[in-house]
């Protein structure tokens, strides 16, 4: 099991998850003005079945992206110790675990309603194919970003079955802030794509543009969730939540400009997933308190 969950990052499951709960927390609160006798078993099964979505899409999409990348994870240093081309999980077994989690993503989705099973294959072409962009594409962090985007949405149709605005502004935000951790992130990696054809901002653009393009979708970022405030008619507590986001974000560029690549793994994962928790707990809060 630990080999699994080291093969999937299952600790980045951090960035997105808590957007999701943002989604669920909405739509139930769109739901219970309509439906005010929905129980709190309600919830609990639609938090379970949505938690249980989450979880197994991003399995399959980390273990098919190592999968499909595993002769590129070889002869790059900073991935070659990845449990693929180390060897200690074999291409065989990845693949399988991917199917697994694939067919538990269409179940769980079945079994929320029939509009979330009906676009969970478009979800999966999504953050499946996101693995495939990086050949073709320096546009490849937003397929990402668009994967991780609907996290916020989905969650809300779990509760809701119908579409609604604000949770897309969420979801929004989560592509800009996602596509722009990603291009730090890539930063690493910029001479190895180049030198083997891979797609990137970086290899694309060079460091310092990409750098900048990461700064601007970081501020696009926010004001989406600056604009789902000003929609949704949120309170104070959701505006500290935005002053922490922000805070957070210029914190991991300042890393970034400060030390380089020295400590692209606090700017990377530390400060956004601190982000991400800080961030949806005073939404969240808002919205159940107030």
């Amino acid at each position: 099991m630990k080999k699994y969950l080291s093969l999937v990052k299952f600790s980045h499951t951090i960035f997105a998850m808590p957007f999701a709960m943002i989604g669920l927390v909405l739509g139930y609160s769109f739901h219970y003005q309509f439906v005010p006798e929905s129980t709190i078993q309600f919830f609990i099964i639609k938090l379970f079945l949505v938690l249980l979505c989450m979880v197994s899409a991003r399995n399959a999409a980390m273990a098919f992206n190592r999968y499909i990348d595993r002769k590129y994870d070889e002869q790059n240093p900073r991935t070659a110790i990845r449990e693929i081309p180390s060897g200690i999980i074999p291409p065989k077994n990845a693949l399988i675990f991917v199917l697994v989690n694939c067919f538990l993503f269409v179940g769980a989705a079945y079994s929320i309603n029939k509009l979330c099973f009906f676009l969970s294959p478009i979800a999966l072409v999504v953050i499946l194919g996101y693995s495939l962009t990086k050949r073709f594409t320096f546009l490849c962090h937003l397929v990402l970003g668009l994967g991780l985007a609907l996290a916020p949405i989905g969650a809300f149709l779990a509760i809701t079955g119908v579409f609604s605005l604000l949770p897309l502004f969420f979801s929004f935000a989560v592509l800009c802030w996602v596509s722009g951790f990603d291009i730090i992130y890539a930063l690493q990696d910029e001479q190895f794509d180049k030198a083997n054809q891979l797609y990137s901002i970086p290899s694309y653009f060079g460091q310092q543009n990409a750098k900048w393009i990461a700064r601007f979708l970081h501020l696009l970022s926010a004001a989406f969730i600056i604009t789902a405030g000003v929609s949704g008619g949120f309170h104070a507590l959701f505006w500290v939540g935005v002053v922490c986001f922000c805070i957070l974000l210029i914190y991991q560029h300042a890393l970034v400009i400060r030390y380089g690549l020295e400590k692209i793994d606090m700017a990377f994962f530390t400060t956004n997933g601190i982000a991400s928790v800080v961030f949806a707990s005073f939404v969240i809060a808002d919205i159940l308190i107030l």
